[in-house]
């Protein structure tokens, strides 16, 4: 397969699942990939989002949380946990098969984690112990 990118699709542990994303117009699990349509837009858009995204989310000065140096791309399944509303509805925010830019955050002081995700209109930071468990909303909103 070949990539838009340039991420090495072989390495890839989904490649198996991908039906790449220069075949599929930068879709590769059917939906968007926002790493794709910055690649399209030419070679300083990626790390301008990330630029951007990474200042948007430290400027959130969340406490306990360490300062966001890197955004990975990341599928939505692996980040896309589950969240109890006030109202007792479960929901989910995110779709599993976009691709987004995120992390996984060490939140001081604790056993917990902020993982972090977002798009090109959306940021959310939320908190959780392992695999998603325990989950809150610490931030979601608008940032572009």
């Amino acid at each position: 397969m070949k990539s838009i990118c340039g991420i090495d699709c072989v390495k890839c542990e989904l490649n198996s699942t991908c039906n790449g994303c220069a075949a599929t117009g930068g879709q590769p699990f059917g939906a968007e990939c926002l790493v794709a349509q910055c690649c399209k837009r030419g070679e300083t858009a990626l790390n301008e989002l990330k630029e951007k995204l990474v200042a948007a989310f430290n400027a959130l000065s969340i406490q306990d949380m360490e300062e966001v140096t890197e955004l990975n791309a990341l599928k939505g399944s692996f980040a896309n946990i589950e969240y109890a509303l006030p109202n007792g509805q479960v929901v989910k925010f995110w779709d599993d098969n976009k691709i987004y830019l995120g992390n996984q955050l060490h939140k001081e002081g604790s056993d917990r984690c902020y993982g972090i995700i977002a798009d090109e209109k959306y940021l959310m930071v939320s908190e959780y112990s392992g695999y998603g468990a325990d989950s809150e909303i610490i931030v979601f909103k608008r940032w572009n």
